[in-house]
This record gives C-alpha cells, structure tokens and sequence, in this order.
C-alpha cells in the first residue's frame, strides 16, 4: 500500500463566485460573474467575441446572483467541512468586495470584515484556509473602464488589492494562490484575462498581453506574501490535462508533444523557473506576437517565483495534428479528439485516473517543486431518493480511483502536499452556470429553475470522503 505523508492536507475547493451569493451585499461591487447568465447560452457568450457584459434579466438568469448562500451560511458549512474532517479549505476572496470598483484607494471595510469571520470560523474547527486571490471575478469597472488584464493598469490595481488582504489577513492565512487555472486565458480570455476578444484576429496577441501582465502580477505578489508573512506559502495554479497522441504517427506524436508544451507548461516555466520557455520564441513570431515587456519585467518575474504548484485535474486530452469536428469530445476549456479507451461524465469529460498519475510525474519531473491537487470532482446528475438520501456511488468510484493513482505518484517519488476536491458542497457550474452539475459531498437543495430550499443534505459520499480523510486515504 502507498502511505500519504501523516501531515498530508485533506480537504474540498469553492470559489466565491460560485457559491457565496450576496452579490451586492456588504458593498460589494459587480465582477464578471455577475453578468454571465445560467445555461447553454453562458458558454456560447464565453467563447464569441465581444459579450457587453450587462446583465439583462429579461433574457436570462443569473445564478451566481444568489450561488448556495455561503455568505449567510457560512457557519452551517464549514461545521459540515468539519464533521469530514477537512485539514483544509479552498476558498477565493471576491476583489469586488474588498475594492467594489477594482480601482479605489481604500479598501471595503464590510468586505474585509467577512473574510475575517470566514476565517476565524475555520480555524475554530482547525482547517486551514486555502486563498485564491483571483478566481474569474475581476472587478467589472476594470473591465469596463480599462479592458481588462490587456490594460497594464491592472497590476497597479492587484497590487493595492494583494497588500491590503496579505496584511488584513497576515495571521489568519498561510496558504496562497495567485491567479486560478492562469494558462486557460488564451483559450477563454473572458475568464481569467476579464476582456471579451474583438475579433479572432487580435485574441492571441491581446491574451499573451494580459497574461504577461498577469505574470508580472503574480510575481510582485510573491515577494510581498515574503515580506509581510515571511513564513506564507505562495502557489500557481494551473489547469492540467496530459496530452495523449491519438495514433504512433510522429506526426500526431510531435503534434501533442507541442500541445502539451503550450497548455500544460509555458505559464509553468515562467511562474515557477522564473522565465519565458524555451519554445515560446518560436510560436510568438510564427503568431505574429510581440509583447510589450517594460524595463524590469523580467527580473521580478525571476525573483518572484512559487513555492509550490497547485492545478485542477479533471481530465486527460487525446490530439492528432488533422481532425475533423465529428472526432471531437467535451472537454474542460479545451478539448481533443475522442479517446476510445475512456469513459466520459454526463457533460462529456472524458474520465482518466491514470491521468492523474501522469500529470502528477510530468509535473514533478520538470519542476520538483511540492504539488498540491486543488480542484478533482465528478460533474454529475444527483437524485434525492423517497428516503432524503443521495445515493452518489458514481462520484465515490470516480474519487476512489483517482486517490489510488495519487498514491501510486507518491510511491513513484512526487512529492505531493494536498487534496482539494473540486465543489465539496453542491455550487453554480463555472462552465455552465448550472445547479444541476453537482460535484459536492453536502447537496444543497437549489434547482436550475431558481426554485429550493438552500437546505444542505449530506450524500453517501460525505461519510466515504470522511473514512478517507480520517483513514489519510487508506481507507477507501
């Protein structure tokens, strides 16, 4: 048997957006979440050029309006998070709360003071915080007024934000993140990058932009959590997917090896070697990139590496160099072809265990630097039965095989610090915006029609993940 390390950081994952609600209470500003709708019509806007961001309640629903509640109901989850055992707890902080608009001198008292409740309330159970700084919720002024990160504005505006949290909350967090799933931003700029493309020809050039911003961003975060909180952790997060060739074609083999690098390694490189890869030189001038990198750019994103690498897990990716559309599956982001060896979710995500294992040791080869899974869950159709149970042994399976094959990387040698599964209670889909797409242990009783009690239920899979935790994943 495989043995996690004795100190080894159980726990679940949110994200404000998702899940607190109030979206404007507490002087809290509107962000991007607040102005993308519910159901098939959210991804199409994603994905298109030029969303307005407005919010038109005629038209469609806004669930991230109202989420499950966390923010009057924090007290009953977190005892829930509790009762499983959670060492930690994956939280963001909404910017709009703390800066309404994103670009103020001072800081939201109200929304300072809930975090701190937050927090406190967690260390009374003994789980430890877990912080993205920004998780898909720029302010919407910054992306009105300035276009978003391609507006190099946005860093002096982070930088005000990240102070005023690292010195708020200097005794309360540990644990930091900077920006979630960072190298998903070429592909779904509106997300990470707070801008909607123009036009298909500008994307790439405006994305790179924004990420250098980003990374700049991230960087100048990292020696600041060094100086006001000399012992805090500061972490990436990335997306991964291992890129599989569809066929032993070097062609197709080449073809995701280049994939893989792009995807999974070039915000790697840069956020934890501390430098631009190797093969970006060449993919910017064959797309005809040319960043607009200031004096000093470079030295502080070499100064200000990570101390560990965190990354959601959802999924492996199967390409080939020439494709038709009706190979294509459903994918997180992104997307390949269909790999015949797999199973897939009820949203169409391909499930891979093994994947995990291979992303862990691709990830741990190339940088050795403590990992910490901070999103893996199952997306998933729940049925409360006649009795008031939840029945969820699907969602036990799918974590149950991907826990073995975090073991089995142990074993190989990764040295891995943490398990966070995605939307450890019932929250509004980031892809979707639906209720109905239920990754959590604790069902929380609101329905993609707007109707429910917000009453939390625990499924079978509470007290399975809770035999997991207290076992430290030898009981599975």
């Amino acid at each position: 048997m495989y043995q996690f390390p004795k100190d080894f950081l159980w726990g679940g994952a949110t994200a404000a957006n998702q899940f607190e609600g109030a979206y404007q209470e507490g002087g809290k500003g509107l962000n991007l979440a607040d102005v993308l709708p519910g159901g098939k019509k959210r991804l199409e806007l994603m994905g298109s050029t030029g969303f307005d961001f407005e919010i038109d309640q005629s038209k469609y629903t806004y669930p991230n309006h109202e989420g499950i509640d966390f923010y009057h109901r924090y007290k009953e989850d977190i005892a829930l998070f509790a009762e499983m055992g959670f060492k930690v707890f994956r939280l963001s902080i909404a910017w709009s709360r703390i800066f309404p608009n994103g670009d103020e001198t001072h800081p939201n008292e109200e929304g300072l003071a809930f975090y701190d409740r937050v927090f406190d309330e967690l260390h009374k159970h003994g789980i430890e915080p877990l912080v993205t700084i920004a998780h898909y919720e720029t302010p919407l002024h910054l992306i009105k007024e300035y276009g978003g990160w391609r507006n190099r504005k946005l860093i002096e505006f982070f930088d005000r934000y990240v102070e005023t949290i690292l010195t708020r909350y200097k005794n309360k967090v540990k644990y930091w993140l900077t920006f979630n799933e960072i190298n998903g931003a070429t592909h779904m700029p509106l997300f990470g990058l707070g801008f909607s493309p123009e036009n298909e020809e500008t994307r790439l050039q405006d994305s790179f932009q924004g990420l250098h911003h980003q990374f700049v961003a991230s960087a100048r975060t990292v020696k600041k959590a060094k100086e006001i909180i000399p012992k805090s952790q500061v972490g990436c997060m990335l997306i991964y997917a291992p890129v599989y060739p569809f066929d032993s074609n070097p062609e197709n083999v080449m073809h995701a090896r280049r994939e893989s690098d792009l995807f999974n390694f070039f915000c790697g490189d840069v956020q934890v070697r501390g430098e631009y890869p190797y093969f970006a030189k060449r993919y910017f001038e064959e797309n005809d990139i040319k960043l607009d990198i200031k004096e000093g750019d470079l030295e502080t994103i070499k100064e200000g590496t990570v101390d560990f690498i965190s990354f959601s897990y959802y999924m492996s990716r199967t390409d080939k160099k020439e494709k038709t559309p009706e190979e294509m599956g459903q994918g997180n982001l992104v997307g390949g072809v269909k790999n015949p060896f797999l199973k897939a979710s009820d949203w169409g995500w391909e499930i891979d265990p093994v994947g995990l294992r291979i992303a862990l040791n691709e990830l741990y080869g190339r940088y050795e630097k403590p990992l910490m899974i901070v999103e893996n869950g199952l997306g998933a159709y729940d049925k409360v039965e006649e009795d008031g149970s939840i029945q969820d042994d699907y969602r036990i399976d799918y974590l149950r095989e991907h826990i073995k094959q975090m073991g089995e990387a142990v074993k190989d040698g990764v040295d891995l610090i943490g398990y966070t599964s995605w939307g450890c209670i019932d929250l509004v889909s980031a892809s979707s915006g639906q209720y109905a797409k239920r990754y959590g242990f604790i069902y929380v009783d609101k329905h993609d029609d707007g109707s429910g009690t917000l009453e939390r239920k625990r499924k079978k899979s509470f007290y399975w993940y809770k035999d997991v935790i207290e076992s430290n994943g030898q009981k599975l």
